[in-house]
């Protein structure tokens, strides 16, 4: 085991990236990721092969499955079940976390 604290707001930045990702923990499929998304970048549709959680640190993004969206501010949680298709868009400059599990 190790202990480590990070300052997960220093971890990715927008900017001259489109996109900043950064793998924190990982063990198979399951894994911990920090994102940053610039407003209006698009993550294409794909599928989780686990259970996946997206928590947004700051901006606001917004899921898309099927004919459904959710919006996701600032403090929320998104949960959905693995093979679920899905695309993720920036509404804001936004950093978030995806856990898998």
């Amino acid at each position: 085991m190790f202990y480590n604290t990070l300052k997960a707001k220093d971890l990715v930045k927008t900017g001259e990236k489109k996109m900043d990702r950064l793998v924190l923990l990982q063990k198979d499929h399951s894994c911990l990721t920090i994102m940053a998304l610039q407003k209006g970048e698009i993550i294409d549709t794909h599928t989780s092969e686990e259970d996946a959680a997206v928590y947004v640190l700051e901006g606001k993004i917004e899921i898309h499955f099927d004919a459904e969206k959710f919006e996701i501010d600032e403090g929320e949680i998104l949960m959905f079940k693995k093979d679920k298709e899905h695309k993720v868009v920036a509404l804001k400059d936004s950093e978030f976390f995806v856990i898998k599990i």
